[in-house]
């Protein structure tokens, strides 16, 4: 099984090609750029460099938000059309489930964190659970949702993670505006994950994509909705505009 892997979700721009056992190819730009500079000719290079072209993918994963709106929108419309073109079904990747996958194989609790702006962050916390034999050649790692997506205060965040009382590692590009609220309120150990990890990578929804397959949990290019989790700021100053309207 083959996954071409798009995610535009933050400023991130990343496109992948990977099996159940391999990264075939991952091409990822975070430099000055916006997605629909960038999307498209790093799927063409990669697939120039594979050898292939698109068709070649049995499924398009794409990172379906939170995130960016205009970076979601143009990432959907890509798969859509993909989709649509190729007649290949799509899966809809959670942003933060995708960016938990970074961590993969850690027995810590996995907190993303993307600034959602308002004095909020995207996130949510996640989990590997271990199951077989240490040394057997057969220790596998099951995903695990210790609480969904939500847009939250970063002090809620961090109060329900001193409840979970385990060791925490946060990612994410909402480290940099928060990193102090984390560091005065934590009250369990932590630790921000390394540069290299810290951001969106689509080789990691790819990643996320092969577990959500397994679970069924595909689409048609038709269904493909992003998940935005809160409305965006036109849509909130026009019911805003809209309510003092109504008001007596």
């Amino acid at each position: 099984m083959r996954i071409l892997a798009l995610d535009g979700s933050g400023s991130v721009a990343g496109v992948s090609v990977l099996t159940e056992e391999a990264v075939l190819a991952e091409y990822t730009v975070n430099y000055k750029k916006t997605h629909s500079q960038t999307l498209l000719p790093m799927l063409d290079e990669v697939m120039k460099m594979l050898e292939s072209d698109v068709s070649c993918a049995d499924y398009i994963a794409v990172t379906a938000g939170p995130g960016s709106f205009t970076g979601l929108r143009i990432c959907a419309s890509m798969a859509k059309g993909l989709g649509l073109a190729l007649n290949k079904p799509l899966v809809p990747v959670p942003t933060t489930e995708a960016l938990a996958y970074n961590l993969e194989g850690s027995d810590k609790i996995i907190c993303p964190i993307m600034d959602a702006r308002r004095n909020q962050v995207y996130t949510g916390v996640y989990t590997f659970e271990k199951s077989g034999i240490e040394g057997s050649g057969e220790l596998t790692y099951e995903f695990k949702t210790v609480r969904g997506q939500e847009a939250a205060a970063i002090e809620d965040v961090i109060e329900k993670l001193n409840i979970i009382g385990r060791e925490t590692v946060f990612l994410g590009d909402g480290i940099t505006a928060n990193r102090n609220r984390i560091e005065e309120l934590m009250r369990v150990p932590y630790s921000f994950a390394p540069a290299h990890r810290r951001l969106q990578s689509a080789a990691a929804a790819g990643r996320c994509a092969l577990r959500l397959i397994a679970e069924g949990k595909t689409c048609t290019a038709e269904e493909l909705v992003p998940d935005y989790l809160r409305l965006s700021q036109a849509e909130r100053e026009r019911m805003e505009r809209e309510n003092a309207k109504c008001r007596p």
